[in-house]
């Protein structure tokens, strides 16, 4: 890695992931100059930059990178963003404007078209766009690739059968957020369910055929034909489709990737891939918007279609939903 410190600034400060752009940075040894937020209480940034200057006003915050990058020998060379999905955009090109690199949160923007966008923008600029996909350097995925990858070498029609399942249990909060509201998150499979879709597309390939089974406010399930496997997917913020084993352990999430029914083990490995993906990109790495496309393409082709219900190859996982239906009463 290059030994010169390299500055960064950051927008979106007060989220859930933030703190994992902060150490990224700090564990890279590179420093964060500026950050940008709507909320004031950013209490963590005493742990990792306390010296940073700090924003609530868009406008503020670019006219200080503005001014900081003039002249200097050391500018502002990359913008962290962690703002919500659909500020993502905006906030790319902003960047990109201000002479720095974006290194983006997932989903990295809501439309495929957005992304098309953005490509004018770099080519314009001649700076780049990274995506965090954090999973693509987690090891145990890193692994499956591999082994898949020597599989299809010997066998190049082996076809694979997969099960997604992800519940990461969010209370009323979530729904009041802009998190819960589509036209901001694009939903459930974009908040959720996008760097998965990424990392079995990377393994199996693209996505040949999309069905959607179940699509409500708190879940969404379907079936992917790809051009190795087959995948039925589940995704969910609902406590209560927490398998009863997993709630008895006092876990509010539960995570699991079945390929031709052996389970992955990938549980663990998560809180450094953040660092990772900094490592990546700094040693001239990354994944940019080629990247990028395959799984905002399926992403909002699954916002727009509708749900076909029970039939077909659905998950297992949807039964649970029909179940809590019938208990509610709806």
């Amino acid at each position: 890695m290059n030994s010169t410190v390299k500055h960064f600034a950051l927008i979106g400060a007060s989220g859930y992931i933030a703190p994992r752009h902060m150490k990224a940075i700090k564990e890279t040894g590179n420093d964060l100059v500026a950050a940008l937020d709507p909320y004031d209480g950013i209490g963590i940034m005493d742990s990792h930059f306390p010296q940073a200057d700090f924003f609530t006003e868009l406008e503020r915050f670019e006219d200080f990178v503005t001014q900081y990058n003039r002249g200097n020998p050391n500018p502002i060379a990359y913008m962290s963003i962690a703002s919500p999905n659909y500020l993502h955009k905006s906030h790319i090109r902003m960047a990109l404007q201000n002479g720095a690199d974006a290194i983006c949160e997932k989903p990295l923007v809501l439309n495929p078209e957005d992304i098309d966008a953005l490509k004018i923008i770099e080519k314009e600029t001649g700076k780049r766009v990274y995506n965090i996909l954090q999973l693509r350097l987690h090891q145990s995925i890193i692994d499956l690739k591999e082994k898949v990858s020597k599989e299809l070498a010997d066998n190049p029609e082996k076809q694979y059968d997969i099960d997604l399942t992800y519940l990461t249990s969010r209370g009323k909060w979530y729904f009041e957020s802009w998190k819960g509201k589509e036209e901001k998150s694009g939903g459930i499979a974009s908040n959720i369910g996008v760097h998965f879709y990424d990392m079995l597309c990377w393994i199996f390939g693209d996505v040949e055929e999309n069905i959607v089974h179940i699509k409500t406010h708190d879940c969404n399930a379907g079936y992917f034909k790809l051009k190795h496997a087959t995948v039925r997917w589940f995704l969910s913020v609902n406590y209560d489709y927490i398998p009863e084993e997993v709630k008895a352990s006092g876990m509010r999430t539960y995570r699991s990737i079945t390929v031709d029914g052996e389970e992955i083990e990938f549980s663990g490995g998560f809180t450094d891939l953040h660092t990772k993906s900094y490592e990546h990109i700094l040693n001239g790495g990354g994944f940019g918007l080629d990247e990028a496309y395959g799984s905002i393409k399926t992403v909002s082709a699954i916002r727009h279609m509708p749900a076909v219900g029970f039939k077909g190859e659905y998950h297992p996982f949807c039964e649970k939903v029909r179940s809590f239906k019938l208990e509610v009463g709806s």
